[in-house]
């Protein structure tokens, strides 16, 4: 009974991830068999322990310890002719040789388990010897029997009717559909994971979910939020002592930090996953280790170490017939070989990767070869070939990423991370001279998830919008009279690639090289040159107060504006004024082309931020002097909104402006101001558009997301975060607390898009408005939430805007807009009325704004008034 008390407690605190205390009841209970008289009683308690002691040291990842004890129990058991015991011995050991990265052996101690389980009839041992069978099969790169097995392993627990025997097959499915790149499935499964590990108080199993989650989100390109779980996985691993668990962490916390470019970090995460995979005796860990290791001195440019470590990674893999880890290690041995020009070694790389990833399933193997191989063969100029790898690989992510369905951060991201094979395909397809075609290739890569939120928005169908309509007579090209300049950033060639499209005339393309300027790449050039443009005209992009006006330190004349009133000999374009260069790469290449007073520009990569309306000429003439001036995400989301003009029903306005923002203090702790004439520009706005508008304590949160899906017209004045221009309005009222959270205050992005917009034309006179996050998708920001919502067109800023100057441009822009001006027109109207007002000349205070999507013009219908409201006073 003492025996049998303590094996009762080691099982307890074993099921609390107490595994060292754990161990001191199981050694007392065996202490205890050994000196009972009955032998036989005394062999069976003494096996108890054995097994129990084996399963406890594997769980703290000493699988030499584990397998010491799962052999001396099995001896027992053989001796005491107890198949039940010698069952469980056999799984015991495939854990220990499954921690060891010795899969093969795993898969053969598991079936050798499944078969006395099934003779026995103990379907509990059935589903965990399925369990270690899924996972054997998961490493070795047999994903059918892995999907098999794990599928096999949730029909016991049904059966036994215990969902607890059957979490692990959650975590396998996580893991094989995160291979297959149905990332949306994974995630599913790793919850379930983590939902049935916290009912049942699982510590280790709950930091197995939040490692599988984070490795999901590892591969959508959300590295902020892959951090934050495997953060905790590797709390929990520590305070349980679960060692496997902890080196596991410490691998994908590098992983995460390299992808965020912290090669320290990753470093230092990379060499303690080594050491503790050597202690551990773990060779499938100590092989991903050399394999981190190689991808972070790759980085780094240190070409000789990391394919010595990635050498190390493919013997191990090889060795254990790990087919997943030799496909990687024969990938980035392929990478390598294409750093250091040696592309035909790295095409036979790529290759074996291939086959690889076609045995194992792995389509993200797949589609990376697929594009490394275009790669090559590109800068092999063997076009035709590269051609081939890039249409193959684009094709295998547009199937993954359809898999995402309706996960609008998670597609971004995914497309983000193989934008490689997206640039790759437009890029040879023009050195083939294939004008259309390379321009249908780079549209169908521009902006797809705001096209899908788009889509969705309007019931429209999928095959219509294929991007091929480019190439139809009764497409994109005949619905519109103005001219289209499309742009894309060509980091491989150092240029700009530009695309004309004007009604009934062929595409033409025109290409222009970039000064390096000390950068990287062309990126890097366009993004430094803009920031240089926005310190010349002497705005604050980077102020850490979200705060429309400008500070007397700001009022200064910008280099520009002076040069620009002083000189009347035209400039080189290749001098040093960043508005004129950037005039120079994007406008002057295709000037001669352009017909018509109207442009319409499709930005890539950092363009997105550039102030159009405001590059110089060689004469020192600004951009929207001669033309009016507009931006799209794609020629595919303006056809959208071309097709479908009724959508945009809605009648009457919303107008928005200086919320009650007392309480609220940005993300630096500064307390927010009020912004006097936002609430004179909503006041005036209201009496033209003839609407009461919601100003001060007014104007929260909950009443603008009650109002704004059934208007026209949606304006708002106010506060707007820097990074994304996400807007700061008055606290909900139900919330008392002194100090609000921010969701009761902050519009979000998420906000916006939870809701179905029928507005023609939404303004928000906001500081950074206009900015976000720079992706492959384009800027994603509140502006794209606005289109994605259903906005026919958002007009915002790109920087700190001044308040006072703001009225003067709104009060002009609306003026005209209700005088049955378009607003392109009623745009370049109130940036030519701020140009010649003598206190608002300079081009920092009319340049930042920015009209995105449709040219839309208000109807009398659209003046509508909103229902009547009183107003009241609020403090400043």
């Amino acid at each position: 009974m003492e025996g049998m008390a303590s094996y009762g407690l080691g099982n307890c605190f074993r099921g609390l991830c107490g595994y060292k205390k754990a161990i001191g009841f199981y050694n007392r209970c065996l202490t205890v068999a050994k000196g009972l008289a009955n032998k036989e009683i005394s062999r069976s308690l003494e096996g108890v322990a054995l097994a129990n002691l084996g399963h406890a040291f594997d769980c703290l990842g000493d699988y030499k310890q584990a397998e010491i004890y799962h052999r001396l129990h099995l001896s027992i058991a053989k001796e005491m002719r107890d198949k039940s015991g010698e069952g469980d011995a056999y799984t015991g050991l495939g854990n220990v040789f499954q921690g060891l990265g010795n899969f093969k052996k795993a898969e053969e101690y598991y079936s050798l388990g499944l078969s006395i389980a099934k003779d026995e009839r103990n379907k509990e041992a059935v589903a965990l010897a399925y369990l270690g069978l899924a996972n054997a099969s998961r490493n070795l790169g047999d994903t059918k029997n892995a999907v098999k097995y794990s599928n096999l392993q949730l029909t016991c627990a049904k059966e036994l009717g215990n969902k607890y025997i059957g979490k692990g097959a959650y975590c396998n499915l996580g893991h094989i559909y995160k291979s297959l790149g149905d990332f949306k499935k994974s995630i599913e499964y790793f919850k379930r994971y983590l939902e049935i590990a916290k009912d049942f108080g699982d510590l280790e199993g709950e930091g197995a979910a939040y490692g599988g989650l984070g490795s999901a989100f590892d591969s959508l390109g959300d590295f902020e939020t892959a951090v934050y779980y495997h953060d905790q996985h590797l709390d929990i691993a520590k305070k349980i002592g679960d060692k496997d668990g902890e080196a596991i962490a410490h691998g994908n916390l590098g992983n995460a930090y390299l992808s965020l470019g912290d090669f320290k970090k990753a470093l230092y995460y990379y060499l303690h996953r080594l050491s503790m995979a050597k202690d551990l005796g773990d060779k499938a860990g100590e092989g991903r280790a050399y394999g981190h290791l190689g991808r972070t001195y790759q980085h780094i440019g240190d070409y000789d170490k990391a394919m010595v470590y990635y050498d190390r990674r493919l013997c191990i893999a090889q060795e254990l017939e790990d087919k997943a880890g030799e496909g990687a290690a024969c990938g980035n041995l392929g990478t390598v070989s294409q750093n250091l020009r040696d592309y035909m070694k790295a095409i036979d790389c790529h290759k074996q990767q291939l086959r690889i990833g076609k045995e194992i399933g792995d389509k993200g193997m797949l589609g990376r070869a697929y594009s490394n191989i275009g790669q090559c063969f590109e800068m092999l100029k063997s076009l035709p070939e590269a051609l081939e790898n890039y249409q193959t690989s684009v094709k295998v992510f547009n199937e993954m990423r359809s898999l995402l369905q309706s996960e609008d951060q998670w597609k971004i991201g995914f497309r983000n991370e193989c934008n490689q094979a997206y640039t790759g395909l437009w890029r040879v397809l023009l050195k083939q001279e294939k004008l259309t075609e390379a321009l249908v290739a780079a549209e169908e890569g521009r902006a797809q998830s705001l096209a899908d939120l788009i889509k969705s928005q309007y019931g429209l169908q999928e095959c219509q919008y294929s991007g091929k309509f480019l190439e139809k007579e009764n497409g994109m090209l005949n619905s519109t009279s103005s001219s289209t300049i499309f742009l894309a950033v060509n980091v491989f060639e150092n240029q700009v690639d530009i695309w004309l499209l004007s009604r009934e005339k062929p595409v033409l393309h025109r290409k222009r090289k970039l000064d390096h300027h000390r950068a990287k790449n062309a990126n890097e050039t366009l993004q430094s040159l803009i920031q240089f443009s926005y310190e010349n005209m002497g705005v604050r992009a980077k102020v850490k107060c979200e705060n429309r006006s400008l500070d007397a330190l700001h009022k200064q004349r910008s280099v520009v504006e002076r040069l620009s009133k002083t000189c009347s000999q035209p400039i080189n374009q290749e001098g040093n004024l960043p508005l004129a260069t950037l005039y120079s790469y994007v406008i002057a290449p295709v000037l001669d082309l352009i017909d018509g007073d109207e442009i319409i520009i499709v930005p890539d990569g950092p363009l997105w931020l550039a102030p159009f309306a405001a590059l110089l000429n060689p004469f020192f003439r600004y951009l929207c002097e001669s033309f009016r001036v507009r931006v799209i995400p794609s020629i595919t989301s303006l056809k959208m909104i071309a097709d479908c003009p009724e959508y945009h029903s809605g009648l009457g306005a919303l107008v928005v402006g200086d919320p009650d923002v007392t309480k609220v203090t940005n993300s630096y702790g500064d307390q927010l101001k009020p912004l006097p004439f936002a609430r004179k520009e909503a006041q005036l706005i209201g009496q033209i558009l003839n609407a009461v508008p919601l100003t001060g304590k007014l104007a929260t949160k909950c009443e603008v997301l009650k109002q704004i899906s059934s208007v026209a017209v949606v304006h708002i004045a106010a506060h707007g975060r820097m990074e994304t221009g996400e807007i700061a309005l008055s606290p909900n009222p139900e919330r008392k607390s002194q100090i609000p959270a921010e969701e009761d205050y902050m519009l979000a992005m998420t906000d916006v898009m939870n809701v179905k917009l029928r507005a023609k034309l939404v303004v928000l006179s906001c500081c950074h408005s206009g900015r976000g996050e720079i992706k492959a998708e384009g800027v994603v920001g509140i502006a794209r939430a606005f289109m994605g919502a259903g906005a026919r067109s958002v007009l915002v800023s790109l920087w700190a805007i001044d308040d006072e100057a703001t009225l003067e441009f709104m009060k002009n822009f609306y003026h005209n807009l209700v005088k049955g001006r378009s607003s392109s027109e009623s745009l370049n109207h109130a940036m030519k009325c701020l140009r010649e007002s003598e206190k608002f000349s300079d081009v920092k205070y009319w340049a930042p704004f920015t009209l995105i999507g449709d040219d839309v013009t208000l109807s009398t219908n659209n003046k509508k008034s909103g229902p009547h409201r009183e107003t009241q006073e609020t403090d400043r």
